[in-house]
């Protein structure tokens, strides 16, 4: 059946289950495109490391990423916390061909596959992650494997994204994410963390066209959230523009929505 967006009506998102093979499949693709095209990724990458320069202190011992990616914060974590030993996860292998410049370093460490899934390596004080865990099917279950798996007053820091992320794309197509608000992640936090941070924004990026946006987010590996399996043809293409443009254009562009939620927590002391 021809899919075609309606204007007079929006479509209520609708939220599959994550196919955790599609994402890898999907980030693989746009291993070489990601850094160059990933702004905002970053820009939330060096805000990460500011935060965790200023809620904790050297000297630091063992650090695990968990979703990695390509090593924007990788490497700023590894330059400017110096840890003896780093641990580096990502669900995609490809990922790896990232690091060969860091490898060969006794203290990084690379481990593919689901961090969902995977024992979490060493005695970590920190475990941390950027624009991860919106990815993951049970963040809940993940934190308590952190707090058991963490040294005593260890930390977990990490940003993942809110509700209003790609608000855009996920109003006219009706596909994105399940997105957890601040205070839903605050809430299952607080059994285990004692919360030392906790923060949103808005940030926005503009591009002059539709299509632009889409080869975005093609480029850094997450269409597949927005589009589902959707066959694009040129008459839904053509609509998709036409509504994207009249409720998100502004002059000579259009927007795309970012939500970052920045979240820093102690374990808390076993009585």
């Amino acid at each position: 059946m021809k899919h075609t967006i309606n204007k007079n009506s929006l479509f209520i998102p609708t939220f599959p289950a994550i196919d955790k093979q599609q994402v890898a499949r999907r980030f693989a693709r746009a291993v070489t495109t990601y850094s160059e095209e990933a702004t905002i990724q970053r820009q939330i990458a060096e805000k990460m490391l500011r935060l965790l320069q200023e809620y904790t202190a050297p000297p630091y011992s063992e650090i695990y990423e968990f979703g990695c990616g390509t090593g924007i914060y990788s490497r700023l974590l590894l330059k400017h916390l110096q840890p003896k030993k780093l641990w580096l996860n990502d669900l995609c292998p490809e990922m790896e061909t990232c690091y060969n410049d860091l490898l060969s370093c006794d203290k990084v460490h690379f481990i593919a596959g689901d961090a969902e899934t995977l024992p979490i390596p060493g005695s970590p004080s920190i475990i941390t992650s950027c624009s991860t865990l919106q990815w993951f099917v049970s963040p809940e279950h993940f934190f308590q494997k952190c707090a058991a798996n963490l040294c005593a007053g260890g930390i977990f820091a990490f940003s993942t994204f809110g509700e209003r992320n790609m608000e855009e794309l996920r109003t006219l197509t009706g596909n994105g994410l399940h997105y957890r608000t601040r205070y839903e992640l605050e809430d299952t936090l607080y059994s285990h963390f004692q919360l030392l941070h906790s923060e949103e924004e808005i940030l926005t990026l503009s591009f002059t066209n539709p299509t632009d946006v889409l080869r975005h987010l093609r480029s850094t590996g997450v269409n597949g959230a927005i589009s589902g399996n959707r066959l694009w043809t040129k008459n839904n293409l053509t609509d998709f523009c036409k509504q994207y443009k009249q409720r998100y254009g502004s002059g000579s562009s259009v927007s795309l929505t970012y939500h970052p939620i920045y979240i820093i927590a102690k374990l808390k002391m076993k009585i």
